[in-house]
C-alpha cells in the first residue's frame, strides 16, 4: 500500500534541516520502506524549504511509522507537524 507523509518544519528549522541533510539522504537510500517519490515542501518563493513530502510503499502503517521515527530529520527535531495517511494512486502520467 502507498502512504503519504506530509511533514511541516518547525519555525527556523532550516539550519537544522541543512545540517542533517546528508544523514537524511543516506537514511532514505538504505531504508527498507520504498520511497516512490519525495522532496522538500517549499514556501511560495519556490525555494525556501518548509517541510517534506513522501509517497512511500509499505506493508503497514506501523512500518511507515517506524520508517518515519528513524529518520535523522525526526531525531534532529526538524518537523513540527507530521501527518501520515494511506494513499490510493489513481493516475500516474509519468
Amino acid at each position: 500500500m502507498h502512504y503519504v507523509i506530509h511533514a511541516l518544519d518547525k519555525p527556523d528549522a532550516l539550519p537544522i534541516r541543512l545540517a542533517n541533510y546528508e544523514a537524511h539522504k543516506a537514511y532514505l537510500a538504505k531504508a527498507t520502506v520504498k520511497t516512490v517519490i519525495s522532496g522538500p515542501l517549499v514556501a511560495d518563493d519556490g525555494e525556501t524549504m518548509i517541510g517534506s513530502c513522501f509517497v512511500v510503499e509499505a506493508d503497514s502503517k506501523d512500518e511507515v511509522l517506524a520508517f518515519h521515527n528513524a529518520d535523522p530529520f525526526k531525531a534532529a527535531g526538524v518537523w513540527e507537524h507530521v501527518h501520515i495517511n494511506p494513499f490510493l494512486k489513481r493516475v500516474d502520467n509519468r
